[in-house]
């Protein structure tokens, strides 16, 4: 099999993803990324062969976080100083829950590679990417006029593994490789495939 490029992620429901996209900015110079490969990203993992990639999935087998409810408000900018690249999204206040579950996620795979990064995490959806003719006084004003954004909250009830491969224009694409319940039932696995999150 070959390598994969692979991160966790939480993907929200299509209603929230819908909002996401409308609000994603149309101006010059930016990039917009697809409705259905929204997602906020846990952790990256990076390039990994099957037998890393098994490992990894049995240790998030482990994770044990209560589902919770996720806000999601507020636009800004990375980096926040100098050239912009980034538009996003974030989630408020957050919830306690989600920090948990990213500390649990970065334990259980730094348990199969103690190498990967864990950099400061500050949850967010990414909505276009900026290139560098983007007018950064349009962009200012698009952030002044959405100051107040918020898309409905949704419940948080499993995590996946995506991995990223190249689609047909510049947007990856992103295929589910795992889903992780976040209730684990007894007698179940507490896992499952799932679908490519864009085609």
């Amino acid at each position: 099999m070959t390598r994969q490029r692979l991160f966790t992620a939480l993907v929200p429901p299509a209603v929230v993803r819908r909002e996401l996209a409308e609000v994603a900015p149309q101006l010059t110079g930016t990039r917009p990324v697809p409705e259905e490969s929204l997602h906020l990203t846990l952790r990256f993992i990076g390039d990994c062969d099957a037998g890393r990639r098994d490992r990894m999935i049995e240790a998030l087998e482990r994770v044990r976080v209560e589902p919770f409810v996720l806000p999601v408000a507020e636009l800004g900018v990375f980096p926040s100083r100098g050239a912009a690249k980034v538009v996003w999204a974030g989630v408020g206040g957050g919830h306690t829950r989600l920090f948990q579950l990213r500390k649990q996620v970065d334990e259980a795979l730094l348990s199969v590679d103690l190498t990967l990064d864990v950099h400061h995490f500050q949850p967010h959806f990414t909505l276009a990417r900026l290139g560098e003719n983007y007018d950064a006084k349009e962009l200012a004003a698009f952030l002044g006029r959405r100051a107040e954004f918020e898309a409905p909250p949704f419940r948080v009830g499993e995590f996946h593994l995506l991995a990223s491969e190249p689609g047909a224009g510049a947007a990856p694409r992103y295929e589910v490789v795992r889903t992780f319940a976040l209730e684990k039932r007894e007698g179940t696995a507490g896992t499952r495939e799932a679908r490519p999150t864009s085609s």
